[in-house]
């Protein structure tokens, strides 16, 4: 019995990494369908799902300047993971209040594209297997460009080109960097944090991000995805 159920699981390991593997591979050079995240989103039987792959190349640097500045400073220099976000996350969660977050890009985009959303320790490991993975077979400036056309950008919507079609009319090719910023602060809570007029602390916190944008901008903090 236990021989058995021993085989059983190695074969279903064995059989997860080969999968897994093909999957990265595939998504290294075939944009991302649709994701756990866009069939599980009731808002999108409610209005229909909104999203358009584009090419990084047809999206303005901009917003790959303000997601960096936005939400991973360091996403040239780790590897995936960000262990000093991580530890400052964790010691800030320990002492209650509103949780905080460590995960890096590449962490997002890996959640993103091939798990759920939703906690606990046993899709956080597989994250963290993802996250391995397409660092090492997508490099950055694949991430990046994956990142952009999966993560969600409001009610329904997925992506740069849709989420700056739905807020400015236009695509997201031509955006300026007070709208780049402001787009990025929105990534977290998308359906919930105004973009076109924000206010109280969403203003502020965009200004800072627009300001961050020039650092990013100045240190080369982007310049692994435009290598």
């Amino acid at each position: 019995m236990i021989r058995t159920l021993t085989r059983f699981l190695v074969k279903a390991i064995l059989l997860f990494i080969v999968l897994s593997l093909l999957l990265v591979l595939l998504f290294k050079w075939v944009p991302v369908p649709i994701t756990a995240t866009m069939a599980l989103d009731g808002e999108v039987y409610d209005h229909g799902l909104s999203k358009d792959w584009e090419p990084l190349s047809n999206i303005d640097r901009n917003l790959v300047t303000a997601v960096i500045a936005a939400e991973d400073g360091k996403y040239c220099e780790h590897g995936g993971f960000d262990a000093a976000a991580i530890a400052k996350a964790a010691a800030s969660n320990a002492q209650g209040g509103r949780i905080r977050g460590g995960s890096t890009i590449s962490q997002q985009t890996a959640k993103n594209v091939f798990l759920w959303q939703g906690g606990g320790y046993f899709r956080k490991g597989m994250e963290a297997w993802f996250t391995v993975l397409i660092e090492k077979v997508w490099g950055k400036r694949r991430i990046m460009e994956v990142y952009l056309n999966v993560a969600e950008t409001g009610i329904a919507t997925y992506g740069a080109h849709a989420g700056a079609q739905r807020y400015y009319g236009h695509s997201a090719a031509r955006l300026t960097r007070d709208e780049a910023a402001r787009m990025a602060v929105a990534l977290p809570l998308p359906k919930k944090r105004e973009v076109v007029s924000p206010s109280g602390w969403l203003a502020r916190h965009g200004r800072t991000i627009s300001a961050r944008m020039n650092v990013v901008r100045r240190d080369g903090l982007d310049s692994c995805v435009y290598e």
